[in-house]
């Protein structure tokens, strides 16, 4: 019985499989992405300054509610790296009316559940509930954003935590690689500083965490964003009053960093190590800037997607990696592109002889129309992907607000993804991806590939 049963599975598998050893099928085209639009959304802003943007979006009976506090890494000073995150870490044990026990209850019962996540420019507290306890979560929030306890008695756990987090990050290429390459293309400037000292983080004192608070959290710094289901006067009328008598606080400040880079190399020593980590790459222009779209889809042909030429070439055609890419990383008024690899050390010469020579190829040669097209499709749906859910239409949002862009950036973007010709993707690459001024990290055995790296840029001892 077992045998027959094995038997015609096998032929159900041959079967189904015989049409593929005759020809492969191209798989149907997909129609383009309609552009998108943005639902209609209610703002306001308060007497202390403090803004808010409710977004009425989708079915499910649930809200997400995000505060956001323009404070984050760039408000560390040069001795105070990862202040900020402890800041995070302290807000969640307690308000000045409740504990961490009971704001994690009360969440609870609301169906939800509460994030505070800091990053270069922004903090971020956040969290999506049942609708029918969105007035009362967007109170809960902001006990949580205008009333944090700050308790010492959390402050040493909260401190190895995160000198357990400093020890990990060490250990690891990837995160030693980003360290350098962002000091190498911000020095003395916040963005250049990831990761702090273990001396540093254990020297912290409770009295800095609430100087740091005091010095960037206030309502003028503020935004709040809501979208989901939700009732319209009930959400704009627990907002104005959970956050009316906030005090007002400083005002922003612009720390702006002036990015260097130049074609050097800068080799991390991992004696033995099987692979080496490469960072590839330099300053761009920022999201305020018109181009910055369209230098986005130039990354992704480039070496961002899956079917970019660099991961062609040094995944699919050398076999010298298995997942390399290429991203732009922005920040306010700065941004950078950098291609990321993790390759073999015998062949870590040969990669970069290929990540050159695809970005050489670019720059003096249009792709072609399909190459392109199948690009944009893809840049395309995953735009519309971004923008599928409560959150994703927050991020929108705030990302806008952040580098002060107009809607029409969200509302044209799918059309301006589509106008973008291969000739435009060529000069942008020339433009932008100077190779003579491309900054190198690599972590990886020194004995083994400084010669082979020799010929791409001096080697800095």
């Amino acid at each position: 019985m077992k045998t027959n049963i094995r038997g015609l599975l096998s032929l159900l598998v041959l079967c189904t499989c015989t049409p593929a050893f005759g020809q492969k099928q191209a798989p149907p085209e997909g129609s383009q992405p309609k552009d998108f639009t943005l639902p209609p959304k209610i703002e306001f802003t308060l007497g202390n300054g403090l803004k808010a943007t409710l977004v009425q979006f989708g079915t499910i009976p649930k809200v997400t509610v995000r505060v956001v506090v323009r404070a984050g890494n760039i408000n560390d000073g040069e001795n105070e790296v990862w202040l900020s995150d402890l800041t995070g870490d302290l807000m969640k044990e307690g308000t000045s009316t409740r504990s961490s026990q009971e704001i994690a209850k009360q969440v609870a019962r609301m169906g939800g559940g509460i994030s505070i996540t800091v990053g270069d420019d922004q903090t971020q507290i956040a969290g999506e509930v049942l609708s029918e306890f969105g007035g009362d979560f967007v109170k809960l929030l902001a006990d949580v954003t205008r009333n944090p306890k700050f308790p010492e008695s959390e402050l040493s756990r909260l401190k190895n935590d995160r000198v357990r987090q400093l020890s990990i990050d060490k250990a690891d290429p990837n995160s030693m690689t980003t360290e350098l390459f962002r000091k190498l293309l911000y020095p003395n400037h916040p963005y250049g500083r990831v990761y702090p000292t273990e001396k540093m983080l254990r020297d912290y004192a409770i009295e800095q965490v609430k100087n740091f608070y005091r010095k960037n959290f206030g309502a003028h710094r503020t935004h709040i964003y809501v979208a989901g289901k939700f009732d319209a006067k009930g959400m704009e009328a627990a907002v104005r009053e959970a956050f009316t008598n906030w005090s007002a606080g400083p005002e922003f400040v612009e720390n702006l960093p002036t990015p260097v880079s130049q074609r050097e190399i800068h080799i991390i020593d991992r004696p033995g190590a099987p692979q080496s980590t490469i960072f590839l790459g330099l300053p761009v222009i920022d999201p305020s800037q018109k181009d910055y779209r369209p230098l986005g889809l130039m990354n992704q042909l480039l070496g961002g997607s899956f079917a970019s030429r660099i991961t062609t070439n040094i995944r699919e055609n050398k076999g010298y990696t298995y997942s390399p890419g290429s991203f732009i990383s922005s920040r306010y008024r700065s941004a950078y592109w950098v291609q990321v690899a993790d390759v073999s050390t015998a062949v870590t010469g040969p990669s970069l002889k290929e990540i050159f020579y695809e970005i050489d190829r670019l720059q003096k040669e249009a792709p072609s129309v399909e190459e392109l097209k199948g690009i944009q499709n893809y840049a395309a749906g995953v735009f519309v992907l971004q923008n599928s859910s409560a959150n994703g239409i927050i991020n929108q949002l705030s990302f806008l607000d952040l580098h002060g862009l107009a809607e029409s950036y969200l509302a044209d973007a799918v059309k301006n993804i589509y106008a973008v010709t291969p000739e435009q993707i060529q000069q942008l690459c020339a433009t932008h991806l100077k190779a003579d001024r491309m900054t190198i990290v690599i972590a990886g055995d020194r004995k083994k590939i400084e010669k082979q790296v020799a010929p791409y840029g001096k080697v800095v001892k």
